[in-house]
């Protein structure tokens, strides 16, 4: 198991970090480390690329807590067991492959397909395509990334104990109450488990952007995606990979010190 994670995981991250330190245009590990790719990356445009992800994987995890948390909430508390059937419909797409589920949409947000020449057809509105815009890149990211937010929240949910919400009630809370106070505090582990995980994938996301936003945004994966091919400049594409790595390891400190996974996961 040790070897599997070193050879799987530690490895290929700390030849990305040496790669990192490695000047410009080589693929040798062999040369003199210098800093002069991470000068470079700071005294650039690459921050563009690194506050657009960062925005948009904001903006997924905000918009994605807006509507999962309903949902979340339908499926313990409302649907008890029957949640199961709307847990094997959301999950059901994450069985076809991302770029073919994002191509498909490309159909819909296209000029002319399935949305913009539904609205002219029957209602007489001309509507430009809605491709290769920043909203479509958003989209694409709510869409694909819509489980990794619902089911830790639905896992965060059902901890809540149900005796101190009929506390709560008793006691002349009203519903507003019951859920500043008891339903979001107490499932705020699941809450941030799934923010967590959702906004690091959004923040690497490369498909979303690619097929449905073009070039309205560029994604920072992009940027390091054009490194290691078309620049074949793998030393700086190693250094704003190992920018973005300290980015979700920090966040990812930082919240898992407020996550209590022993009593998550039942050991205590």
């Amino acid at each position: 198991m040790t070897v599997l994670l070193l050879a799987g995981f530690v490895g290929p991250l700390l030849l990305v970090t040496i790669f990192a330190f490695m000047p410009a245009q080589s693929f040798s590990v062999l040369q003199t480390p210098t800093l002069a790719n991470f000068e470079e990356i700071l005294a650039t445009s690459y921050y563009i690329s690194f506050l657009s992800s960062v925005w948009l994987a904001a903006l997924t995890v905000l918009i994605l807590f807006v509507i999962c948390y309903p949902v979340a909430y339908a499926m313990v508390r409302v649907f008890g067991h029957r949640g199961s059937i709307l847990a094997v419909l959301i999950t059901a797409p994450l069985f076809v492959a991302e770029n073919l589920r994002l191509l498909g949409w490309v159909l819909f947000l296209v000029k002319g397909g399935v949305v913009s020449g539904s609205l002219e057809t029957f209602l007489g509105i001309q509507v430009d395509s809605m491709l290769y815009t920043s909203a479509a890149t958003l989209f694409g990211l709510v869409y694909v990334y819509l489980p990794f937010m619902l089911f830790p929240m639905t896992l965060g949910i059902s901890m809540v104990p149900m005796q101190m919400r009929e506390a709560a009630f008793d006691l002349g809370a009203s519903r507003w109450q019951v859920l500043k106070e008891v339903d979001i505090p107490l499932a705020m582990p699941g809450i941030l488990i799934g923010a967590l995980m959702t906004f690091i994938l959004a923040a690497g996301a490369i498909s979303e952007a690619k097929i449905l936003g073009g070039t309205a945004v560029v994604m920072i994966a992009q940027d390091i995606q054009k490194e290691f091919t078309f620049a074949q400049n793998w030393p700086k594409g190693s250094a704003l990979s190992v920018l973005m790595i300290l980015l979700a390891g920090g966040l990812a400190l930082t919240l898992l010190k407020r996550i209590d996974l022993d009593g998550i996961f039942g050991r205590r």
